[in-house]
């Protein structure tokens, strides 16, 4: 992620207003930056059009039938989500600080009156906000197309959906960061983004069901090992929300609905916070540590 260096007239202030108008004016600038970019126009378009495929298609395929042809369409969008709303947090992430730092900006960035964690929020919530506004595009395209087609919707899970998409991007974009500020090199911490992303879409699902074959996993244990991965958080959390049945995801999902029943949105809602805070911390201590050089 590219940004011009920061005036030196900004914010010099550090009491808690200060610290508020600093982040807000690094977010600003991070946030216009970003929508600028080639990234940000290329996965708008990418998410538009994946999800306006799979909205179409599931209109003609299931006509007006209401919400049983919305819930196909759901659950479309949630695959769709999984594969690219991750990729694109973690790369924007990974890029963020790494290529401050490759560049020599960073150094000048520090020597502003504004301190490191300002730093890190700002082009945190600056990068969250692009985020929200390629989710908010994308999803709007697809209920749009959906209300053209005549396929009875409900707007709430529409909203949902969005809502727990812009979650597991926080979640994702926290660990980006943490991986941008361990990197020296922005294409070192972009591959590392990369590999995570496919660690987490494929690999883990692969593993998870190599496992439960050799190791013969009991079913809370198969479910423990879900639960580590964000990603299967968000779709069981997705499929909960839109009141469907959690059995799709195999035994492990069943097991979790007839167990906890309405306390899975807690469970979810806690997991998935804890994949927002604990990387954006991790990163605050590294960056803190660590020259920008």
């Amino acid at each position: 992620m590219t940004s011009v260096p920061l005036p030196l007239t900004m914010i010099v202030s550090h009491d808690p207003p200060g610290a508020i108008r600093n982040i807000a004016t690094i977010a600003h600038r991070e946030l216009r930056d970003a929508v600028s970019s080639r990234w940000f126009i290329l996965y708008t378009l990418a998410f538009a059009v994946l999800g306006l495929a799979v909205s179409l298609v599931s209109a003609s395929v299931t006509g007006s039938t209401g919400i049983s042809g919305f819930g196909r369409t759901s659950a479309g969008l949630v695959n769709i989500v999984l594969l690219v709303v991750p990729l694109m947090a973690l790369t924007a992430g990974a890029a963020s600080i790494a290529s401050d730092r490759e560049r020599g900006m960073l150094s000048y960035v520090f020597a502003q009156p504004v301190s490191r964690l300002e730093v890190l929020l700002g082009k945190y919530v600056g990068l969250g906000a692009s985020l929200l506004a390629c989710l908010c595009l994308g999803l709007g395209a697809c209920a749009l197309i959906l209300v053209w087609k005549g396929v009875a919707t409900r707007p709430a899970s529409i909203v949902w959906l969005a809502g727990l998409s812009f979650a597991l991007a926080l979640g994702m974009l926290s660990l980006g960061m943490l991986i941008s500020t361990l990197a020296r090199k922005a294409s070192v911490a972009v591959g590392t983004a990369i590999f995570v992303w496919l660690t987490l879409v494929f690999v883990s699902d692969l593993a998870l069901m190599t496992g439960a074959v050799a190791l013969r996993l009991r079913i809370e244990e198969l479910l423990a090992f879900s639960l580590i991965n964000p990603l299967q958080v968000f779709k069981m959390w997705s499929l909960h929300a839109a009141d469907a049945s959690l059995d799709v995801l195999g035994p492990a999902g069943l097991y979790a609905s007839e167990e906890y029943g309405q306390r899975l949105h807690l469970i979810f809602g806690s997991l998935l916070l804890t994949w927002v805070v604990f990387p954006l911390a991790a990163a605050a201590a590294v960056l803190s540590r660590r020259s920008p050089l």
